[in-house]
């Protein structure tokens, strides 16, 4: 991807600050990335020439809203929120498939670990409580033999609230229930990825954190922050 000079600011106030993190941006260094040479936290701290604290996360290929502190205290504050679940997130994205207008899945997932971060993680921990709702956006069939056994594709955009946050929970879950997220590498189909690289130029997860919804940790205000749904993800069903 080409990554932007400038990340887009959606919220600042004298707290905190909420960006639109491009897919692709880790969002701090870590040394199982060794290729990139831009996070986010320090691309945002020298935007704005202050430090900024982190307080969750979005996986590189995801975009979307994201939440940064301008203070420890503010941090923290923030921390227990998502600690405690108080914290609302809508993302959206593209599935295979037609999914149903709207559900639940309630599916507990078990730890997915990487081999050499987590080779002292414990390996037989038990599944943990992953719960997601979601609703069904828009559906298009398209005139493409992408799978031998139908002479047309159909995909789904939906919008996903997850009420738990497990790694790679929405990924895990939509493919669970046999609509895997577009772009997906690890839990996805590469026969539909493809397809969508060579019909649509689309070189990335199909994943985005659209909506987040808090209490502001000064002011006790709920505070919502939305952006519209990226043109990459609603650009197979514009007719």
């Amino acid at each position: 991807m080409s990554e932007p000079d400038l990340l887009q600011v959606v919220y600042k106030d004298e707290y905190l600050v909420v960006i639109d993190k491009p897919s692709g941006l880790l969002v701090h260094r870590s040394w199982l990335a060794s290729d990139a040479k831009r996070f986010a936290m320090q691309m945002l701290r020298d935007q704005l020439g202050q430090r900024v604290y982190p307080v969750h996360r979005l996986d590189r290929p995801t975009s979307g809203l994201l939440i940064f502190a301008l203070s420890s205290e503010i941090a923290r504050a923030l921390n227990e929120q998502f600690a405690e679940r108080d914290i609302k997130k809508v993302y959206h994205a593209v599935v295979r498939g037609y999914v149903d207008d709207a559900g639940i899945i309630d599916y507990a997932l078990k730890e997915e670990h990487d081999k050499i971060a987590d080779k002292q993680a414990q390996a037989d921990k038990p599944a943990q409580e992953a719960v997601t709702e979601y609703q069904c956006v828009a559906r298009v069939e398209l005139p493409f033999k992408v799978s031998k056994k139908h002479d047309t594709s159909r995909y789904s955009l939906v919008k996903l609230m997850p009420l738990t946050g497990r790694k790679h929970q929405l990924r895990r879950h939509m493919s669970h229930i046999r609509h895997p997220i577009i772009g997906d590498t690890r839990h996805g189909e590469g026969r539909h990825n493809r397809f969508f690289r060579e019909h649509f130029d689309c070189h990335r997860l199909l994943l985005a954190s659209t909506a987040i919804e808090f209490q502001h940790p000064k002011t006790g205000k709920l505070l919502s922050v939305e952006i519209e749904v990226p043109e990459i993800l609603s650009r197979p069903f514009v007719r």
